[in-house]
C-alpha cells in the first residue's frame, strides 16, 4: 500500500486518479476546496484522508501537509494537480484574472512543493508528480496567461529536479493534450475588445463561445486512461522528467521543438559573433 498526497482531486484527471489509488487499496491525502465533492468516497474509510484548503493560501496549505504527513506517518507520492484555465487576448485579460492564473497555475504548486520537499528528505525520497500541459511546451492563440504560468512552473520544477536527486526524489511532469474533464467548462473567459474580433483571437473566441460547457467534450485525451499512465509513472524509476500523454499532445510538441531547434540551428552563424575576443 503506497500513500499519495494529491491536489485538484475533486474532479477531472486528479478524482480519476484518487478513485483508482482508493479501488486498488492506497492511501490518499486529498487537499481540496470543497472537501463534499469526495462525500461519495467516505466509503473508503481511514484510507482516504481530506483536509479543506484553498492551494493559494500558502500558510493554509503548509499547515495542511504538515498535517497530513503527521497523520499519515510517510506520503510516497505527491500529485500537484490544481489549475484552471483562462482566455483572452493579453491586454483583454483583467488584473485579477492574471493574478489569479499565476496564484494557482504557478505560485500554489512552487508552494506546495517547497512545503513537501523537507519531509520527503526526511524520510529518505520519494516521487513529485507536477500536471503542466502541452502549452507548457506550446503557446495557443489567446492563452497567454495560461502559458505563462505553465511554462514557469515547468522551470521551476525542471530546476529543482537536479536539486533533490540526490535525496532519492524523483520527478516527472506531466504533458497531457486535451482530455475530456470539466476543465472546458470551467474556463475563464476574458470581456471582448472590438480590436481583436477580426483577429485570430476573436475567432478562436467564437469557437470557444460557440462550444459553451462541451469545449473538452470531444478532446482525444480520455480521463481514466491518463489516470492511469499517471500512476504507472510514479512506479518508473528512474522518474522520467517529462510525460507527454495524447497524440495531440505528442504532435503538436514534436512540431513545437523541431520549429524551435530550426530556429537555432538558422542563428547558428551569428550567435558566435557576440563572444568576448579570446584572451591573448
Amino acid at each position: 500500500m503506497s500513500t499519495w498526497l494529491v491536489t485538484g482531486a475533486t474532479s477531472g484527471i486528479g478524482r480519476a486518479v484518487t478513485e483508482k489509488l482508493l479501488d486498488r487499496g492506497d492511501r490518499v491525502a486529498a487537499l481540496v476546496r470543497r472537501p463534499e465533492a469526495l462525500e461519495d468516497l467516505r466509503g473508503h474509510g481511514d484510507r482516504l484522508w481530506i483536509a479543506s484548503v484553498d492551494v493559494t493560501d500558502t500558510p493554509a496549505l503548509r499547515d495542511a501537509v504538515e498535517r497530513a504527513f503527521r497523520d499519515l506517518g510517510r506520503v510516497d507520492v505527491v500529485f500537484s494537480n490544481a489549475g484552471s484555465g483562462a482566455f483572452g487576448a493579453g491586454e483583454e485579460l483583467s488584473d485579477d484574472t492574471v493574478e489569479q492564473q499565476i496564484a494557482l497555475n504557478m505560485v500554489a504548486p512552487i508552494q506546495l512543493i517547497r512545503a513537501v520537499l523537507p519531509h520527503l528528505r526526511e524520510q529518505g525520497g520519494g516521487r513529485i508528480i507536477q500536471t503542466s500541459t502541452m502549452g507548457g511546451q506550446i503557446t495557443t492563440t489567446g492563452g497567454s496567461m495560461y502559458h505563462a504560468s505553465k511554462w514557469g512552473i515547468e522551470g521551476f520544477t525542471e530546476t529543482i529536479m537536479g536539486e533533490v536527486a540526490a535525496f532519492g526524489i524523483g520527478i516527472t511532469l506531466i504533458e497531457p493534450g486535451g482530455v475530456r474533464t470539466p476543465f472546458g467548462a470551467a474556463l475563464s473567459i476574458s470581456p471582448a475588445l472590438p480590436a481583436y474580433a477580426d483577429t485570430p483571437v476573436g475567432r478562436f473566441r467564437q469557437l470557444i463561445e460557440g462550444a459553451g460547457d462541451n469545449l473538452t467534450g470531444g478532446a482525444l485525451g480520455d480521463p481514466q486512461k491518463v489516470a492511469q499512465a499517471i500512476i504507472e509513472v510514479a512506479a518508473q524509476s528512474p522518474a522520467p522528467r517529462r510525460l507527454v500523454l495524447g497524440s495531440d499532445a505528442y504532435a503538436a510538441v514534436h512540431d513545437a521543438l523541431s520549429t524551435r531547434l530550426a530556429e537555432l540551428e538558422a542563428a547558428k552563424a551569428i550567435s558566435p559573433t557576440t563572444d568576448h575576443p579570446a584572451d591573448v
